[in-house]
């Protein structure tokens, strides 16, 4: 399988996606953030678009977005996601699972997604990601495997405040199963909501951290010890 050849198509995808000014509905506005979404060329399903401001600039964000070892500790709906193999310094393969949402109605999923990172001019970065079959994990018994077609973040500076970033983010998730239609687009829009916030929340959380940290409090310590 050419992993950077689905890459490249799939960024491209996703810089199609943001380009696109046509045909969306808008299903949810709440905290400053909005959700919009429109028929899916890919499956029998919606492509979901999420916008919100994040006060963070883009390069910072974009680091924060895509780094695998911080992503559980503020996306509240998952609890696992790892990266499985690097292709190259912009391209891997992550393996995910999902909480179970919608009061337990849809159970965990996992996925196996290949992410690329790619920057545009205009201090533009796009992060995509697709799913794809590696051999080194298999559809389990253990999760039903989902399925992500092009998805990703759009991250771009706010004109008039560089140190603030616009994300955008594309979802066209199959999850695969036995769940209707109805029931993910009644719960989807509150979750890409949620995914926007917690973000947020995990960018203020990280900056208090290092604000708390103090080079010489180790030497410090040691002196003392």
């Amino acid at each position: 399988m050419d992993y950077k050849a689905i890459a490249q198509q799939t960024a491209q995808e996703v810089l199609g996606y943001s380009q696109d000014t046509s045909g969306w509905k808008v299903v949810k506005i709440s905290k400053k953030v909005t959700v919009s979404t429109k028929t899916s060329r890919k499956f029998q399903g919606n492509l979901y678009r999420v916008e919100g401001i994040i006060p963070e600039p883009t390069a910072k964000l974009s680091d924060f977005l895509h780094h695998p070892g911080n992503r559980i500790s503020w996306d509240k709906s998952l609890k696992v996601h790892n990266m499985i193999h690097r292709i190259d310094s912009d391209t891997f393969l992550c393996h995910t699972i999902t909480q179970s949402f919608a009061m337990g109605s849809i159970s965990p999923r996992d996925f196996v997604d290949l992410v690329n990172i790619k920057h545009y001019e205009g201090n533009i970065c796009i992060i995509s990601a697709q799913s794809v079959d590696f051999p080194g994990y298999p559809p389990s018994s253990n999760y039903i495997r989902g399925y992500n077609h092009p998805c990703g973040f759009v991250c771009s500076p706010l004109s008039e405040n560089p140190e603030y970033s616009k994300l955008v983010t594309f979802v066209q998730t199959e999850m695969r199963g036995k769940l209707s239609q109805t029931i993910i687009e009644k719960t989807m829009p509150s979750n890409l909501v949620s995914f926007i916030l917690n973000a947020k929340d995990g960018i203020k959380a990280q900056k208090t951290s290092r604000r708390g940290f103090h080079p010489n409090t180790l030497s410090s310590f040691q002196k003392k010890k």
